[in-house]
This record gives structure tokens, C-alpha cells and sequence, in this order.
């Protein structure tokens, strides 16, 4: 044991099935998890929407409530699941002195105004006049403030007092990866004693899905088992809203103070591959070489549902006879920024509890009996990104 290994010491985290690790834990080991979604509200689009949240519970304030988006209060409100998981929420010192690392897209837009533009569009052909005026009449200061994408992590710090070093990464879910493997970094380096670092993703607003269908990503007849996306209309995502952050510490930071790890985060490895020809299938295989070995393990799969990046890293999964599947997508949707580091949490969750997560889908996934000591945690990008995490027992 070294004194900068990386353990996870508190986990938050949020999705269409609950609030909370135990309540995730509980949903994902039941005889047989069912998903939560929605395919009335953005037909022809399905989503796994959010759960009904009490967001005073982690945002005591109603001016803060009013001044966030629901993505930012997500984010705020399942940072501070993470800070009173890990028994540091209440402790300013720690706070003060803790560094964070989040990982965000960009706000949500006023729908009216963007309809408002649109519609004004259509009868004049004065285009540049035109939104001149909007941006003098319309657009309001606050506005452009909830677009930054830098405002979670700020409200992060007002609301809980996290006041250490704050880092934003942008990039869907790379930067999820990104976020995961600098704190990791940090740690093992001396450079952080301990970390507030994860993601929050809204997708239940029409922008939002826009990204992705201007891509022709979202499937678009209803839900399905993630394995079993191929051959249906449109590209094979279902999105979910859903946030997951985590307290990393170094063992040393966490012992002085006698907390307990999840796990210990062993290594993070990425990619940034271009693409094309059988490039990705080559990338996967090495990262799947680098970190499983030849015990028996757990994969925990961010896989979106895209049809080709889905079905390249299946077949390189199931061809490695020490590795069984854990599809969550098909449970939670795509969290985007959010997939990685709820894929490290799932992974943490199941080396703690000592147990292997039941088939998510039994036509699609092989069983597993004995208890997993190592898992390997994935998140292999819809449109670009790969990245892969091996967690192990503390």
C-alpha cells in the first residue's frame, strides 16, 4: 500500500432510478432491474428522466435554488450527497482546503428567445439587424452568466464551500475521463490531498437532445436493451438525466482522518483516436489489454448505445473469457459528461458491498458468481474519446 493510492471515500450520485448510492446499489441488484424512462414528452425521442428531488436538502437557500438551472442544481445537489457521503460536508477546514474537478457542457438556453428569433427569421431578410435587436431587447446579462460552463463548479463552492483549486473540463464525455484521470493524477503525485471531482447532465430540454440528434445519435422508436440497438431507427442513444461525483483522497489523507475506502482507483488510461478504418477497435483491445489481466473481473460498461462505438467495444468485452459485462446505460441513459465517473461509482459500489451486479440484461450479458476484486470501469465515446479506469478492493 502506498500513501498517495487514490481511494474513493464518498460517492454521490443521481439518476432516474433514485437518489443516493444505497438506493442505486439496492435498484441494480434487484432479481431484475428495470429502467425509468420517458417516450411521450420528446417523441420520437426517449429520455430516463430525473426523480422527483427535494432540492433543499443539499441547497439549503432559495435565492441559490432560483438563480441555478436545473443542470447546476443537479450537479450542486449530488456534490453535496459526495461531501456528506465522504463525512467532509460539514467540516470547513477540509472544505476550505479541498480542490475540485468538474466536468460540464454549456447551460441551458432560453427557449422563448431562440423561438422568438426563429419565428422573426422567416419574414425579414435583414438577418444581421435582426439579431441586433434581439440581443438589445431580449437577452438578459443573467442569461449569458447560466450558459458558463465554469457556473457548476462556482455554485459548487458558494453553496458547499469547497474553495480550493477549481478545474472545469469541457468535451462530453472525455471530459468525465479527463476530470477522473487529473484528480487521480493530483493525488498520486502529492500535488491534492483530497478531491471533489464528477458531472451532472440534464437532458430533459429540447437543446439538449438537439446536440446529439443533429448527429443522427438518438434512437428514435422508444426504449430497448442497450446490447440490442443495431437495426432500430435512428443511431441507438437513449439519453438520462443523472450527475455522479465522487471525494477522492490519497490512502494517507483518509487514514489520518479514519475513513474507510470504497476502493482504491488503480489506473485511468485514455485515448483520443481518430476514427476511421478499424482504428477504435484497436485502441479498445489495448486499453482491455493494458488493465484486465487474466483474473476475473467485472466490466461496468459506459457504453452509449451508439451502434458502432457500442458494438466494437461488446465484441472486444465479450472476448476476453475474465471479463463480464454490466451495460448501465440501459438503465440510467447516456449522462454524457456524468458517464464516466458514474461508471467508477458503480464499479466502487460493488467492490464495497463485495457482490457482482446481476445481469442488467440476461439475453445480452453472462452471469457472474463470485465476488469481483477488480472492476474495470469504461466509457467509450459516442462521437470521440475512449477512456478506461481499474478500481480495486481498498
Amino acid at each position: 500500500m502506498n500513501p498517495n493510492d487514490v481511494v474513493i471515500t464518498g460517492i454521490g450520485i443521481v439518476s432516474s432510478l433514485g437518489l443516493g448510492a444505497d438506493v442505486h446499489w439496492n435498484a441494480l441488484t434487484a432479481a431484475r432491474p428495470e429502467p425509468v424512462f420517458d417516450s411521450e414528452r420528446f417523441a420520437p425521442f426517449t429520455v430516463h428522466p430525473l426523480p422527483e428531488i427535494d432540492w433543499s436538502l443539499q441547497i439549503p437557500k432559495r435565492g441559490d435554488q432560483r438563480q441555478m438551472e436545473t443542470w447546476q442544481r443537479l450537479g450542486t445537489y449530488t456534490a453535496g450527497l459526495a461531501l456528506e457521503d465522504a463525512g467532509i460536508k460539514e467540516d470547513e477546514a477540509l472544505c476550505s482546503s479541498m480542490d475540485m474537478i468538474v466536468a460540464a457542457g454549456g447551460g441551458e438556453r432560453d427557449l422563448e428567445v431562440d423561438q422568438t428569433i426563429l419565428d422573426a427569421s422567416l419574414s425579414r431578410s435583414d438577418q444581421d439587424v435582426l439579431l441586433n435587436e434581439k440581443l438589445t431587447t431580449e437577452l438578459r446579462p443573467t442569461l449569458f452568466l447560466a450558459q458558463l460552463s465554469n457556473l457548476l463548479a462556482g455554485n459548487i463552492s458558494i453553496v458547499h464551500k469547497v474553495t480550493g483549486s477549481s478545474r472545469t473540463f469541457m468535451g462530453e464525455e472525455g471530459a468525465g475521463i479527463a476530470a477522473i484521470e487529473t484528480a487521480a493524477a493530483r493525488i498520486r503525485s502529492g500535488q491534492s490531498s483530497h478531491v471533489l471531482v464528477g458531472a451532472a447532465f440534464q437532458t430533459e430540454h429540447p437543446d439538449m437532445l438537439l446536440a446529439y440528434e443533429l448527429g443522427g445519435f438518438l434512437q428514435r422508436d422508444g426504449w430497448s436493451p442497450l446490447w440490442d440497438r443495431q437495426g432500430r431507427d435512428g443511431g441507438g442513444i437513449v439519453t438520462g438525466s443523472g450527475a455522479a461525483f465522487l471525494v477522492l483522497e490519497s490512502r494517507e489523507h483518509a487514514q489520518k482522518r479514519n475513513r474507510t475506502p470504497y476502493a482504491v482507483i488503480s489506473q485511468v488510461v485514455s485515448e483520443r483516436t481518430r476514427r476511421r478504418d478499424d482504428n477504435l477497435r484497436k485502441t479498445v483491445e489495448q486499453m482491455v489489454e493494458n488493465l484486465a489481466g487474466s483474473e476475473p473481473m467485472m466490466a461496468i460498461s459506459g457504453a452509449s448505445g451508439a451502434h458502432e462505438p457500442t458494438a466494437v467495444e461488446k465484441s472486444i468485452l465479450d472476448a476476453s473469457d475474465n471479463l463480464t459485462v454490466r451495460g448501465f446505460g440501459a438503465l440510467t441513459g447516456h449522462l454524457k459528461e456524468a458517464q464516466f465517473p458514474f461508471a467508477v461509482a458503480l464499479a466502487a459500489l460493488a467492490l464495497h458491498n463485495g457482490q457482482a451486479y446481476p445481469a442488467f440484461d440476461a439475453e445480452g450479458e453472462r452471469p457472474l458468481q463470485q465476488k469481483p476484486a477488480a472492476v474495470l470501469a469504461t466509457a467509450i465515446g459516442y462521437n470521440c474519446f475512449e477512456g478506461m479506469g481499474l478500481i480495486t478492493e481498498a
